[in-house]
């Protein structure tokens, strides 16, 4: 039986018995809920949610339950001519959005920025028969093993001819985001790069449920890495937190900012 976490989506294989704790939740980057934690199977949340998708270019396509369910994250697909990359993930998997995947020619590889949204990657690599690529300092947290899943190591890893996987730390150890080189450039930061109400600037946290901060030696080495990195547009972990225009200036901007307030 699957169980899910229902404060982070977290899924755990059990025997018949709900999990007594959620080692996500326990984190000081995540949080155990008031009134402690609770779970849910996977079947009864096929059941009683569905996935909302839109198109934010003839390529990009997000994916995110309703009603939300746990962090609230959306997932997104990247359509290329090596085939379709997943990031990021959410823990509904339902019949529908199996049907469009796969109308959409499947599933060539998964790829997530961090450990709050694991969720059930697993399953959806073994519909997909997709590998999931995981940056191996945040190897601790895979609270289901998979032979689907790949460790990586190092700063980048090429995923297709246009899209690579930058790890920038910050938020967890392993933290990534996806570059995609086209056009102008592209960049999905789930919320190792967390794009801001008013979508004109950005922010970086270690926790962002208990408002920890990460340091100015930190912030200065994420904004360096990218950089070097060409985009114009940055999409975030959850819905509306999209940047469409000068993207990179403003990750600099908000950079600056987040440093000068620290000190």
């Amino acid at each position: 039986m699957i169980a899910l976490c229902k404060a982070c989506g977290t899924s755990f294989e059990t025997a018949g018995s709900h999990p007594e704790h959620c080692k996500i939740c326990e984190d000081e980057r995540q949080f155990v809920p008031v009134t402690g934690q609770e779970w849910v199977e996977l079947d009864a949340l096929v059941t009683s949610h569905t996935n909302k998708w839109q198109q934010h270019n003839p390529d990009l396509f997000s994916i995110q339950t309703v009603p939300d369910f746990a962090i609230g994250q959306r997932a997104f697909i990247l359509r290329t001519p090596e085939g379709n990359i997943l990031w990021d993930c959410i823990a509904n998997l339902d019949d529908a959005t199996k049907m469009l995947i796969s109308s959409l020619g499947g599933l060539k590889a998964i790829a997530i920025s961090h450990p709050h949204y694991y969720t059930t990657m697993q399953d959806w690599a073994a519909e997909f028969d997709a590998p999931i690529y995981l940056h191996a300092r945040d190897r601790q947290w895979v609270m289901r093993e998979s032979p689907y899943i790949n460790f990586w190591e190092g700063d980048t890893l090429e995923l297709a001819a246009s899209v690579s996987l930058i790890r920038l730390g910050g938020h967890f150890a392993g933290g990534s985001v996806l570059h995609w080189a086209k056009g102008e450039g592209v960049l999905l930061t789930g919320d190792i790069v967390q794009v801001t109400p008013g979508a004109d600037a950005v922010s970086f946290m270690w926790s962002y449920p208990n408002m920890l901060p990460l340091s100015a030696a930190t912030v200065s080495d994420i904004t360096r890495r990218l950089s070097t990195v060409k985009f114009k547009r940055l999409y975030g972990a959850f819905k509306g937190k999209n940047i469409t225009e000068n993207a990179d200036e403003i990750v600099r901007r908000s950079g600056k900012k987040y440093i000068a307030c620290l000190g």
